[in-house]
């Protein structure tokens, strides 16, 4: 008996360092912008890898394999997902899909990562994270801002409240693009408009140094196809407020301002992804610059990774709650804007 258990946990021993010195062998199904920028900052990683991807069309698969050095390139999602090789797929493809194909990889035992917004509704979500736990697999949404270093200094501002409580946030994103209904970004039957494309960074924000608001409001302006064009929003508190805006229509500062008790602390554009801080106190401001030499895919990625080498089936950062709140909370935007998928 003794003997027995020795053994077993000697096995155990050695899988774990296995694991620990495995290079991940990543899958990424739908080859658009996101996943040539994914793809690009995955190649900076140890121990991580593309090894295949994913189109509807061979062509373009081939195309993105040749410049990201992927072993592998397949026309059809199910046959990456089928592929015994991978251990981890990224999916990029349209909001509308995320729930589809994350349930597809997960029941092939395929460790997921899936771009913002998890999926359409609350109620995919949920769909996909119980399909995660029936099949013990790794889930996570692929919210990036969450791991860059900027937003992470932040986060330990708030909690530390090194300048006194969190008051007041204002959060903006918005770019102008000429109306397009042939463009994804426009098209409202796969998520298209500007909330759940982009809006989701400044909700995202609000959540994650604020919580959830004890209440909101929400006004929209919208394509002639139904799409919203912007959205403004109000967060509301005990004793602080969000104010929040996604727009289509035109350039923005894209910006998040902290404002605290004692100091102003301002993520610069474009704040959803790698950006400078500048720290207001007292007249005086001082600028950070975190120097990240990536795109800044990369440490989300590298998150994922080292969560399947711990054997791990949910994040400790970008948690199954937060997902849920996160997508609960545009839910209850999109039902006070009246917009409906």
């Amino acid at each position: 008996m003794i003997m027995y258990e020795l053994t077993q946990a000697l096995v155990c021993v050695i899988k774990i360092l296995k694991m620990k010195n495995k290079t991940i062998k990543w899958g990424i199904i739908g080859l658009g912008k996101i996943a040539d920028k994914f793809a690009t900052d995955l190649a900076t990683l140890e121990n991580a890898a593309l090894f295949a991807v994913a189109s509807r069309s061979q062509e373009n698969a081939n195309k993105f394999a040749e410049k990201h050095h992927a072993k592998k390139a397949y026309d059809s999602y199910e046959a990456l997902i089928k592929d015994s090789e991978v251990d981890a797929i990224y999916i990029a493809t349209p909001h509308s899909f995320h729930k589809e194909h994350s349930i597809l990889c997960l029941q092939h035992k395929k460790a997921v990562l899936c771009e913002k917004p998890f999926a359409m509704n609350a109620q995919e979500v949920a769909e996909m994270i119980s399909v995660a736990k029936e099949n013990d697999t790794l889930l996570m949404e692929a919210l990036w801002t969450y791991f860059l270093p900027h937003f992470n200094v932040v986060l330990e501002i708030v909690k530390s409240e090194k300048y006194g409580k969190l008051k007041k946030l204002e959060a903006d994103f918005g770019f102008f693009t000429p109306y397009n209904t042939k463009s994804r970004v426009f098209k409202k039957e796969v998520g298209g408009g500007s909330l759940l494309d982009i809006g989701i960074y400044p909700i995202f924000a609000a959540l994650a140094t604020l919580g959830k608001p004890n209440n909101m409001e929400a006004k929209a302006t919208f394509f002639e196809n139904g799409a919203d064009a912007s959205c403004a929003m109000i967060f509301e508190y005990d004793d602080a407020k969000a104010h929040l805006k996604s727009t289509l229509l035109e350039e923005t500062p894209t910006e998040a301002i902290f404002t605290f008790e004692d100091a102003v602390v301002k993520l610069h554009s474009r704040f959803q992804e790698p950006a400078s801080i500048s720290v207001i106190k007292d007249h005086k401001e001082e600028v950070i610059d975190l120097k990240v030499t990536t795109i800044g895919y990369s440490f989300e990625a590298e998150h994922f990774s080292q969560l399947i080498k711990d054997g791990k089936k949910q994040s400790d950062v970008m948690t199954f709650e937060f997902s849920e709140n996160l997508i609960a909370t545009l839910d209850e935007v999109r039902r006070v804007i009246g917009l409906e998928y």
